[in-house]
């Protein structure tokens, strides 16, 4: 499996944020071909020392890592892409990686 990672960093203004997030974005990204499982963070997201300053954890699960990057090359994919910038005022990181159990 792979896994992508989008951390959001505290926006300007949460609700706006929540609201964008939740009606807009969510739908555009389920779109995405080849997504197997796409959760989001619930309630604050802390680090071991306190707040993160991070607002919210998007975890999107793919087979593979190709299949990553054909779902961010596809029209759907380029459209959730183009979509961050309207929301996501505090910027965010996104992180690919494969999985492996343990």
């Amino acid at each position: 499996m792979a896994e992508v990672v989008v951390l959001y960093k505290t926006p300007k203004d949460a609700a706006a944020f929540d609201k964008y997030y939740a009606e807009t974005h969510i739908p555009l990204a389920k779109k995405l071909p080849g997504l197997k499982n796409y959760a989001v963070s619930k309630g604050p997201v802390a680090s071991p020392a306190g707040p993160s300053g991070i607002h919210l954890v998007a975890i999107l699960t793919f087979d593979s890592v190709a299949d990553v990057q054909a779902a961010f090359g596809s029209p759907e994919g380029k459209a959730t892409g183009a979509d961050v910038p309207k929301f996501a005022s505090g910027g965010g990181d996104i992180l690919i990686f494969d999985t492996k159990d343990v």
